[in-house]
């Protein structure tokens, strides 16, 4: 499928409400707990969307219409997050993630993004040229990779309660 900012916004605009629906009210046991050392649990992937809410999309978009490549984006700290969200709780992540979506989409639907500013580049510090078109379409798919990680990390905890079934279930042998 080519890129088409419509397309993009109908995942973007589902992400705060599926992991609102997907997490709120689990306990702990679920929404706490890796896959093992140097592992995301659910709460931790939240954190991360954060904080890429605040430090990459957005502010990259704007980088790229304002600076193009005369300097490279601000390098993104990937684990950010367990810092940024230490004392807050799940109900807290998820509003916070919901307010700053909200938030940016407004800036999104509000930029004029014709195809010569979606062929607009900046420069990454680690991959060089990119494209807005590669960013927003990064954004997109950068969403739908953490949900997926969530629920593969959700189904792990009950990987060796399934028994035989696990030959059938795909998920757990990720």
């Amino acid at each position: 499928m080519k890129f088409s900012l419509e397309k993009s916004l109908e995942i973007l605009e589902r992400t705060p409400a599926v992991l609102q629906v997907l997490l709120s009210g689990l306990s702990d046991d679920w929404v706490m707990q890796n896959e093992g050392a140097d592992t995301w649990s659910p709460f931790d992937v939240l954190g991360h969307l954060i904080h890429g809410e605040k430090t990459d999309w957005i502010p990259r978009m704007k980088h790229i219409v304002e600076l193009g490549c005369s300097e490279p984006f601000v390098p993104f700290d990937r684990f950010a997050q367990f810092e940024e969200s230490k004392g807050k709780t799940l109900p807290m992540l998820l509003a916070e993630f919901t307010r700053l979506r909200q938030a940016n989409l407004r800036i999104l639907k509000s930029t004029k993004l014709d195809e010569e500013a979606l062929n607009q580049k900046g420069l990454h510090p680690a991959l060089g040229e990119v494209s807005l078109r590669e960013l927003l379409s990064c954004w997109t798919v950068h969403d739908l990779g953490h949900i997926a990680q969530i629920s593969r990390v959700m189904a792990k905890h009950y990987s060796t309660e399934v028994g035989p079934w696990i030959a059938y279930l795909g998920v757990l042998n990720q």
